[in-house]
């Protein structure tokens, strides 16, 4: 079901229809002018959401727990984030360990950033090293500075 969207003008003047609405779909998206869109949702469907995150990185934590789980998550990535081909195996595993901890952060500290940043950063990685003009550039030495041998990967 699509989360239906109102105007925060719409919420201000007839909350009660709005809470009416809430009350039927759970979850409606309040549309400002002068700010960041809100969402609002019942204490339900907040609670079904946090143990639905729980739930994945319960899952996730203990299926990279074996090698044999590892190894499972690593062959499932490309078809999750096509750019992984771009990645070494020993980046993979460090991306999915970094994937595992971001989890736990959402479910342990309601921290939802972590996981965005570490796939920002895991595919703008992936971006340079699939450029190897880029991935050259940015793995030498510094104009005018010389560090000693700067080793690629």
């Amino acid at each position: 079901m699509a989360t239906p969207t109102v105007p925060f003008s719409e919420l201000s003047k007839h909350s009660k229809e709005v809470a009416e609405k809430l009350s039927r779909v759970q979850r409606v998206h309040i549309r400002r002018r002068d700010g960041e869109d809100l969402f609002l949702t019942t204490a339900r469907h907040d609670r079904e959401r946090e143990e639905t995150a729980s739930v994945v990185a319960q899952l996730l934590a203990a299926l990279v727990a074996s090698d044999e789980g590892v190894r499972a998550v690593e062959q499932a990535l490309p078809a999750v984030f096509s750019w992984v081909r771009h990645l070494s195996a020993e980046e993979r595993r460090e991306f999915v360990q970094d994937i595992v901890d971001a989890t736990r952060d959402a479910v342990d500290l309601d921290v939802h950033a972590t996981l965005h940043r570490v796939i920002a950063e895991w595919r703008a990685t992936a971006r340079i090293l699939a450029d190897p003009a880029l991935t050259a550039r940015l793995t030498g030495p510094l104009p005018d500075e010389d560090h000693g041998e700067v080793l690629a990967p």
